[in-house]
């Protein structure tokens, strides 16, 4: 049964460019990039039934695309633990708390050992998290773990988008720092 909280008839028109752009940003060639963006729909119909709802369709899609962009650079560089070097980030606050990703085993693809990974650093971030101030620790939590909206989380939490900003980072430098100390 198809979920009907997605759209992909509307996925291309929708999302395709910004796919495209978020990709070609980080492997610097366009047919890899035109490749990626195909691989992340054909993983989202094949997983429309994972999805719950609790992130918007674009963030979902996204996920996904990050998720073929470690693995592409995984396939190329052969050793697994390497991507993250290579990936080119941009200096902005949408995508800094991305090395948190560079660490969770594909959903897609598991292994016993990524089954194993996720779970201690699953375990690590609840940690590292219950350390943070208590608003950090929710605004972390909102954005980088539930991939909330901006203006969603500051309705939400009674803030501005740069106070968001700067609790955000706060927490993302707390987290690095204690993920660092705690588990890698």
């Amino acid at each position: 049964m198809p979920n009907q909280l997605l759209n992909p008839n509307k996925w291309i028109d929708l999302y395709a460019d910004y796919l495209f752009n978020f990709t070609i940003s980080r492997v610097n060639d366009k047919e890899v990039a035109q490749d990626l963006v195909q691989e992340t729909f054909l993983a989202a119909l094949k997983s429309m039934n994972n999805f719950k709802g609790e992130a918007s369709e674009r963030t979902w899609l996204i996920s996904i695309l990050k998720r073929k962009i470690i693995d592409y650079y995984r396939k190329i560089n052969s050793n697994k633990g390497q991507a993250e070097v290579r990936i080119k980030y941009n200096n902005d606050f949408e995508t800094e708390g991305d090395w948190l990703e560079e660490h969770v085993a594909d959903p897609y693809d598991k292994t016993a050992e990524d089954i194993i990974q996720n779970t201690e650093l699953g375990e690590a971030i609840l940690n590292c998290l219950s350390k943070l101030p208590e608003k950090h620790a929710e605004v972390f939590r909102m954005k980088t773990i539930e991939g909330m909206e901006t203006e969603e989380i500051c309705k939400e939490l009674n803030i501005t988008a740069s106070n968001l900003w700067v609790i955000i980072h706060r927490a993302r430098t707390a987290m690095a720092s204690c993920l660092k100390e705690n588990w890698m």
